[in-house]
Parts: structure tokens; sequence; C-alpha cells
């Protein structure tokens, strides 16, 4: 195996449509692609059951699976205007053993967990130089008996901010809890808050800047701030500059959002283009 520019860990999805069917979800999914558009190679380690189609999906991307008898799968019902979340079936845990020896020394890793499946000894699996993104949503919830997902505390939240060079999330991955927003955002090092059309609000200690969101269509918003966490990493890594970094997965990010699913994803040229000429909406 050959060590990739952007390793990506976590489970994808089989997310179930009404009608009967599903689509292909998860941080990995949207983030490795992201990566792949922006010029960078790309590895995936999961789990999954082995009838999805990964290597249909993740042409060109490096892929390690880890066997599962069922996909982590997710299920939305929608009730009276709100939405209630299921989890159906989990995949396997991924451990610091399932890594391939040269995916250890990729330049950006990016932690993604969707259903409680890593631990903070994957985060320190990596040399002190690389850079660990952290999209931190599989950590900030539970499911019940009947699996209907709600919100809980990130109980290991410091152990994995201590390494973590920068985190992406949102009001809605904490369940709109900003006092426990609060305190993560105290531990971080680098974080920026996605909140939908209003852009991103970057924290670092004392200080908070708002980087507003570009004036483009909304067609599905799905997989948005995995776009937006995928392109922060990357500009983030690229320049050190975390405003810049901002800006540009503002941009990536309002590609995403004009087109289903993982289709819609563009490249550089076009992410730099709308950064040059794009219209940002009024903060």
């Amino acid at each position: 195996m050959t060590i990739p520019d952007y390793l990506v860990v976590g489970h994808v999805t089989r997310d179930l449509v009404s009608g009967g069917g599903y689509r292909i979800g998860g941080t990995v999914t949207f983030a490795a692609l992201t990566a792949r558009a922006l010029g960078y190679s790309a590895a995936i380690l999961t789990s999954a059951s082995s009838d999805l189609p990964l290597t249909t999906i993740y042409d060109g991307i490096a892929l390690e699976v880890v066997p599962a008898e069922a996909s982590t799968t997710f299920e939305n019902i929608y009730y009276d205007g709100h939405r209630r979340q299921f989890l159906r079936s989990v995949a396997s845990p991924l451990k610091p053993a399932h890594v391939p020896p040269d995916w250890r020394l990729a330049r950006i890793v990016h932690l993604g967990p969707l259903a409680q499946e890593i631990g903070p000894e994957m985060a320190e699996l990596f040399p002190a130089a690389t850079f660990v993104g952290v999209t931190p949503q599989g950590w900030l919830r539970r499911w019940d008996a009947t699996g209907r997902v709600s919100p809980q505390p990130w109980g290991t939240a410091e152990r994995f901010l201590q390494r973590a060079s920068a985190m992406v999330l949102s009001l809605e991955d904490v369940g709109g809890d900003e006092r426990e927003l609060a305190r993560y955002l105290q531990m971080a090092r680098l974080a920026a808050v996605t909140q939908s059309w209003q852009g991103a609000t970057l924290h670092r200690p004392g200080q908070a800047v708002l980087v507003p969101a570009y004036n483009v269509p909304e067609v599905d918003p799905t997989g948005a701030g995995d776009v937006f966490a995928a392109a922060f990493f990357i500009r983030m890594n690229e320049t050190g500059d975390p405003e810049e970094a901002a800006r540009f997965a503002n941009a990536a990010a309002s590609f995403s959002i004009q087109g289903e699913g993982y289709g819609a994803i563009a490249g550089r040229a076009a992410v730099e283009e709308r950064l040059r000429s794009g219209v940002v909406r009024d903060a």
C-alpha cells in the first residue's frame, strides 16, 4: 500500500430512504470524495457488510474494510414536522490495528465516527506532525433498545482534543446544548462550528470569527458539513490560516448543497473560482 494524502476513518452508512432502498452515506463517503476532488490521494478505513458496492462508489480511493455481519444503517422517520432518527444496525469497531502501516504516515487523518466506532487510542496512533481532524458527531449520540438516536455527552472529548489539530461540528451535533458545545470549544486548539446558511464560526482561544456562507440555492444539504470539514482540514494544513481555510471550506460546501448527495462535490478549480467571484450572504 502507498501512503495516502488524506485518510478518513469511520463507518460508511446505509441510509434508508422512504419507499424502499438506501443511499450510501457517512462522513467517510463525503470526506474522501471531497479530498479526491481537491486533488488529494484518499484512503478510507471503514467496516461494512460485503453486500455494499463500495469499490464502485469509491473509484480511485484506497479502501480497507473490516468485515461485519451488517453495515451501519440509519433510518429517519418524520412525524409532525420533526425528525426521529433510528440506528438499525452497527458494523464492527475500528481499532488501531486495522490501520495499514503505510497509512499511519498520511498527511491528514480525519476521524469521522457515526456510531461510537472509534476509540481515543486511534487519535494517539499517528505521529505528532500529522494533521488530525475530528468531526465528533458519532461520539455525541447514543441509541436505545429500539434504535432511537438521542444526544449524549462526549465522554472522551478531552483525550481526543488533546491530540486533534482541528475540530468541526454543529450545534445540532450536541442536541442544541450551547453549554455543552462551549465545553468542547474550550478544549479544542481550533474549531469550526458550522451554521447551515450562515456559514461557520471559527473558535480559537479567546477569539470567535464568523465566516459567512455563499449565497446559492439549496437542493440537498446532506453531507455538506462533511464536505466543509474535509475542505477545511485540507486548506488549513496547506496554509495554516484558519479564516482562509473556512472561506475555502464554505466555497466547497456551497457546491455540495446545490445537488443531490455526493454527486455535486466540486473540484479545486471550481472552488477557487467561487472564492474569486461568488457572492457571500450577509452576516
